[in-house]
């Protein structure tokens, strides 16, 4: 289904049957994406009595519980929740369903033991972001679907950057890694204190989704993006985002 779109002027055509999926999806078991320490997902059957609910075992349906963590085992979307001490659920606070976004590509700078993404690389690459913005690093290949990030020190973003984004207007930040911060900084959280502009004027709105997966296939530039996330009362949720290729018109 092809629709016009229009942003700052421009107008735009994108065919929303044919999205580009940049979401890890929730996959039970070894050989799959994890992070924060945590054991891969667990999908097992309920049993009640003699019942078990699992078709192959005689039932009339496939009925599980489901453990997981949203944080560790695959995309989802956070709000500010994740560090304030209220709830701040996902669930209350995420409305804007589609924005305009720029999808950008850089290679993390050594700084001492550390690969980060510094202010300069994002204004290089963006200078003037729309609604979100979505980091890929580099290198990147399909072992992001599976690694385990726990003990990694994975790349983390500069909190100036993560400061010069919200001053631009940014509201939705996403990143191909665990985590926008060191993964042990001591509990500071800079970058996501710097984004959600927390506690001084927090941005109840803005929103940061972790461990994202862009193919290389989708290049780099401008896209309208549907930004699905599960209805949890939770500060994250598993998520969901498509982006649409544009065509200026």
């Amino acid at each position: 289904m092809k629709v016009e779109l229009n942003y700052k002027g421009q107008n735009f055509q994108t065919d929303l049957s044919t999205p580009h999926d940049i979401s890890i999806p929730f996959e039970e078991g070894e050989g799959h994406v994890l992070a924060w320490y945590q054991g891969p997902v667990k999908m097992e059957a309920v049993r009640m009595g003699d019942w078990v609910g699992d078709v192959k075992q005689g039932a009339g349906v496939n009925f599980r519980n489901i453990f997981f963590n949203p944080h560790a085992h695959g995309t989802h979307t956070e709000t500010v929740g994740h560090i304030s001490p209220n709830l701040e659920s996902i669930n209350s606070h995420f409305k804007e369903y589609f924005c305009f976004a720029n999808l950008i590509s850089l290679l993390p700078v050594q700084m001492e033991s550390d690969l980060i993404i510094t202010l300069e690389q994002i204004k290089a690459a963006c200078p003037s972001p729309a609604d979100a913005i979505i980091i890929r690093t580099l290198p990147n290949d399909d072992l992001k679907l599976s690694k385990n990030y726990s003990s990694s020190n994975p790349p983390y973003l500069q909190h100036e950057a993560a400061s010069w984004l919200r001053e631009s207007g940014v509201r939705h930040l996403m990143i191909d890694l665990p985590s926008v911060d060191r993964e042990e900084d001591g509990g500071k959280l800079l970058s996501h204190h710097a984004f959600w502009n927390f506690p001084e004027a927090t941005r109840l709105e803005a929103t940061i989704t972790e461990l994202v997966f862009v193919a290389d296939a989708i290049k780099d530039g401008f896209y309208f993006m549907n930004l699905q996330v599960a209805p949890f009362v939770n500060d994250a949720a598993p998520s969901r985002p498509l982006l649409f290729e544009l065509k200026k018109i």
